[in-house]
């Protein structure tokens, strides 16, 4: 299994993924963190994403995933990371954390973290 940050799961749902990360999604089930459920319908209505969140493609997609819940492991892990900025993306890495699965971002600040497993 791998975590799929917000924007890996857009680049995933539009088809703009690198042959790298065609692979390791051909090759295995995918997950996020709740809030990327958040993330994508708020960047869809302020029009950030051109993504239709109503396309049954789409939702098939998103109905597929296996969603990681906030709860109170995650909230603590975000607080501990060696890189700070976007909550949201802190609460992405968490989880990959506690739950010990790799993250899949282009994300340059969770790149560098030595805390986060990576894909």
């Amino acid at each position: 299994m791998l975590n799929l940050d917000t924007h890996m799961l857009i680049y995933a749902l539009r088809g703009d993924l690198r042959p790298r990360e065609h692979e390791l999604l051909a090759n295995t089930d995918w997950g996020i963190a709740a809030i990327v459920l958040w993330e994508l319908a708020k960047l869809a209505q302020l029009g950030r994403i051109e993504v239709d969140l109503n396309d049954p493609e789409v939702v098939a997609v998103i109905a597929a995933l296996h969603i990681w819940p906030l709860d109170l492991p995650i909230a603590k892990a975000s607080t501990v990371l060696d890189f700070g900025g976007d909550p949201a993306d802190e609460l992405i890495a968490a989880t990959s954390v506690v739950h010990s699965v790799p993250l899949l971002t282009r994300d340059r600040k969770i790149l560098r973290s030595k805390m986060v497993p990576l894909a």
